[in-house]
This record gives structure tokens, C-alpha cells and sequence, in this order.
């Protein structure tokens, strides 16, 4: 990947089209925005995976995440908290536990943070798509 600075941060052109990074909102994705998406992004699609080879029928996976940083440390992410909602009408938790153990481990991201950034999970089973 190359990266060109602009006036307002760094830009990208990449296979799916222009990156923005900026500290300003207004100009591109933040950099912090950046790392909890590759986070939230790459094991939710490792949990699509596990899930499907499991053959655990399934509608939907929403993500919601928490982050706790560190003002005093440059404003460090020191902590990512994701929940994960899985639309299904039938799904045992004790699978989805075991889906999620896989999750963390085969994760590049959270596989690359794992010393620097604590990661923890949650699930919720939904049947319907209220809130």
C-alpha cells in the first residue's frame, strides 16, 4: 500500500477505491476509527466462517463495540469491547461460545493487538430484529 499526504491527512487508492485518513473527521476516518473497524471487521468475518462450517443457522451478526482510551498515554486505545448480536431462531450459547473461542484465535487483528490492547467479547442471541 501507498500513501499520499493531502491537506488535511493521507489518502490511498486501493483495490476497492480511495482511503482518506485524517485526525479530523470532516476529512477521512480517523485512525482510531480505522483500527477498531479492522478489529471489529476481521473477527466478525471470522465468526461468519465459523459459524457457517458449524452449520449453525443464522440471519445476522450485528457488532457494536466499546473503546477505552488512555488520555493521558496520547489518547491510547487501552481496551475494545465487541458484542456481537446473532440473529437466529435456533442456536445453542454454548456453540457460540465455542464459535467465539475460534474467533479470537484465528483473528489476524486481534491475534496481532493480543499484548497491547485488551479484547473481550460478549454475545447476545436475538430471534427478531427488535431492540
Amino acid at each position: 500500500m501507498k500513501f499520499t499526504m493531502n491537506e488535511n491527512g493521507f489518502q490511498a487508492n486501493l483495490e476497492f477505491g480511495e482511503l482518506r485518513i485524517s485526525s479530523q473527521e470532516n476529512c477521512g476516518f480517523r485512525p482510531y476509527q480505522l483500527m477498531i473497524s479492522s478489529i471489529a471487521g476481521c473477527s466478525g468475518g471470522v465468526l461468519r466462517k465459523i459459524l457457517q462450517k458449524m452449520r449453525l443457522p443464522f440471519n445476522d451478526i450485528v457488532i457494536s463495540t466499546r473503546v477505552r482510551r488512555n488520555p493521558d498515554k496520547v489518547n491510547r486505545i487501552e481496551e475494545i469491547h465487541l458484542v456481537f448480536t446473532i440473529y437466529a431462531e435456533k442456536i445453542e450459547p454454548n456453540k457460540i461460545e465455542k464459535a467465539l473461542e475460534l474467533t479470537r484465535k484465528n483473528c489476524s487483528m486481534i491475534q496481532s493487538v493480543e499484548n497491547s490492547i485488551k479484547i473481550t467479547e460478549e454475545f447476545k442471541i436475538k430471534r427478531t430484529y427488535d431492540s
